[in-house]
């Protein structure tokens, strides 16, 4: 394992280019891929492409406030004798990794935002703890727990199913959380990777003389504020204890009624007014606060970039038909049996090209359920076989994993050659649930 792992960080450290190189090569590849299996133009898929440019807006502005809100939590004083607390009870390398990966998976199976962000602020914290533990794999170990977010109580996939008025509730009607999240299949799945990514991350730990270890100084985050010597007015209030407290406490209140109107409705924007509020009343007053998001916004620079160029992505495949045409080869090769497997790997594929569930949802469901209705095969399950292809590739996709990225100052070949090997034991696992359950 370990002589295979050193040749997967060394072959992608040698070929895999940075996230913005990558999603332009991925652009053309998809534009070349629209002319030659649909029947768009080149002027059609250039059109494809604005059109979709800014769809993901909205989203990004999400994933930039998860990153800059996380940073700014993490920086408190409060949370950060919280995470050195629980970061305690790794004693050795090993168990740092399997420390890491459990509570990264529990967290991104509770919620995918929550767990994407606490797990790696959780191995960085660990990090300090355990400094001769190998920080790539560390932080990867962190990410591999993003592998059981669509079948967990954020899944939006089954969320979405589960919602009266969905838009495809006229063919399926409304599918209850028992036949997806909570079926016997997807709880087999969810159980075994528990037991396995754990396992597998440990045994990919390197050899002494391979690990790359990280300066436990380059990981503390002080936050400095000036003082003033003659306190004006306007200091007064951006050192104003009362002014968070109040503010926090308009936060909390709306949360409460929040969660006792809704039950566990733990959506992004939830998430993001959790870490947003806890943020400013942990830090005491309005100049920690600031100086702690003046600090945070320095990674956010990946997301802001390169977000727009997947919603263009997602624009050609979308437009041109190119995710309709990849999986009918699925479909087309499908029995009653072998249907929610090959709705897995179809999934899989058009996911690396269009990494957002609800988009993916909207693009394959139409010709995935009419496909199942034909083949006597269960929509709940169809269903759920296009969520796990959704988060499996996920592994290998650099989308998701730049926010872990910038709270870790790693790059996307730092993570990735034991990435691969999650995809690999993730794959099998999910096909043995959806084959053989």
């Amino acid at each position: 394992m370990k002589v295979l792992t050193r040749w997967s960080n060394t072959l992608m450290e040698r070929y895999l280019p940075d996230p913005y190189i990558f999603v332009a090569i991925l652009t053309l590849v998809v534009f070349l891929l629209g002319l030659g299996l649909t029947d768009s133009g080149p002027l059609d898929m250039v059109v494809h492409w604005g059109d979709g440019f800014w769809g993901l807006l909205s989203f990004t502005m999400q994933m930039v406030i998860v990153l800059v809100a996380g940073h700014v939590l993490a920086s408190s004083p409060v949370f950060k004798k919280l995470l050195s607390t629980l970061a305690g009870l790794a004693k050795s390398p090993g168990s740092a990794i399997i420390l890491v990966t459990v509570v990264s998976l529990i967290a991104c199976w509770i919620n995918w935002g929550f767990g994407l962000v606490i797990g790696a602020l959780f191995a960085k914290e660990i990090a300090r703890k355990v400094k001769s533990v190998d920080y790539r794999l560390l932080i990867a170990s962190a990410y591999s727990g993003f592998i059981v977010w669509h079948g967990g109580l954020g899944g939006s996939i089954p969320l979405s199913i589960a919602t009266d008025g969905h838009p495809f509730e006229d063919m399926m009607g409304v599918v209850s959380t028992s036949e997806t999240i909570f079926s016997t299949y997807n709880l087999v799945i969810v159980g075994l990777l528990f037991v396995t990514v754990p396992l597998l991350n440990r045994f990919m730990m390197p050899k002494r003389e391979d690990t790359v270890t990280v300066d436990t100084e380059l990981l503390n985050e002080e936050i400095i504020v000036e003082k003033e010597e003659k306190p004006t007015p306007a200091s007064r209030l951006e050192n104003s204890t009362i002014l968070s407290l109040l503010i926090g406490a308009l936060g909390v209140i709306y949360l409460i009624q929040h969660f006792v109107g809704k039950g566990f409705d733990l959506n992004l924007n939830i998430v993001n007014l959790i870490f947003f509020m806890l943020g400013i009343l942990f830090h005491g007053t309005p100049k920690r606060f600031l100086a702690a998001v003046a600090n945070a916004v320095k990674t956010a620079g990946g997301i802001i970039i390169q977000f727009p160029f997947y919603a263009g992505i997602m624009g050609m495949m979308v437009a041109s038909g190119l995710a309709g045409v990849m999986s009918e080869w699925f479909v087309n090769i499908s029995t009653e049996t072998t249907f929610p497997l090959f709705t897995f790997y179809a999934a899989g594929l058009v996911n690396f090209f269009v990494p957002s569930g609800g988009g993916q949802w909207a693009v394959q469901a139409p010709i995935m359920l009419d496909a199942a209705q034909s083949l006597g095969v269960s929509y709940s399950k169809t269903a759920m076989a296009i969520a796990w292809g959704d988060a499996w590739t996920n592994m290998i996709q650099p989308f998701w994993a730049l926010p872990a990225l910038a709270i870790a100052g790693l790059r996307a070949k730092d993570i990735m050659g034991y990435c691969v090997f999650v995809l690999v034991l993730s794959g099998i696992v999910i096909s043995i649930g959806l084959f053989f359950f």
